[in-house]
């Protein structure tokens, strides 16, 4: 697929999103990595808008420098804001009581303590549906609350092959302390996300290092 017919594909997978307003989006394809520019009115298009080109067949990067610009209607100023962050984050059975939250100039910055990455990310996901937030930088440092399995690679060499949308026969499992290094081939950015994630589902992984590469 050429750069040119990849670009058209973006474009429909963002226009045809109804979560996503398509219009100041400008997408730019070269060697099929994909940077999104331009301007949206919330974090969660803008984090939606990145999730429809992971998605397209034949893409093997995103680079997303798309600007928050929230409505005027939806601002408010940065204590207000924390207090509604926070809230929501207590809200969310799926978040530790351990993650805290900073605010400047409507950027929010988590910091604190988790026991796994989708603790981690689900904080960072709540935060993303706030409408005045323009971005989040996720510190949140994983606390393990049990050691690491000594059959950890296996388990997760049979998680990818249990899934379905991942072709395990060319990834390849290495264990370094805490950190699991994956390596080898995929034939999409879904692919290779996907095999991150049964990475980080394992017991006691505080790093999950992805060198797949994205083969057509």
């Amino acid at each position: 697929m050429s750069d040119d017919e990849l670009q058209r594909d973006v474009n429909d997978a963002i226009f045809y999103d109804p979560k996503v307003d398509s219009v100041a989006i400008v997408a730019a394809v070269e060697k099929a990595v994909v940077t999104l520019r331009g301007t949206v009115g919330s974090l969660r298009e803008k984090v939606e808008a990145e999730n429809d080109v992971r998605h397209v067949a034949g893409v093997v990067d995103v680079q997303n420098e798309l600007v928050v610009t929230p409505l005027d209607a939806a601002r408010q100023d940065d204590a207000d804001l924390r207090g509604a962050v926070l809230q929501a984050l207590v809200l969310d059975s799926g978040v530790p009581s351990t993650v805290d939250v900073r605010i400047v100039d409507s950027w929010a910055t988590l910091s604190g303590t988790a026991h796994w990455q989708h603790e981690r990310t689900e904080a960072e996901t709540v935060v993303s549906r706030m409408e005045s937030v323009k971005g989040v930088t996720n510190n949140i440092q994983l606390v393990p609350a049990e050691p690491i399995a000594p059959d950890v690679r296996q388990s997760i060499v049979d998680a990818l092959q249990r899934n379905a949308r991942v072709d395990a026969k060319g990834i390849t499992v290495e264990i370094d302390g805490t950190t699991v290094v994956l390596g080898g081939t995929a034939t999409s950015l879904a692919e290779r996300l996907e095999a991150a994630s049964a990475a980080w589902a394992s017991p006691g992984v505080t790093e999950v290092v992805n060198q797949i590469e994205i083969v057509k």
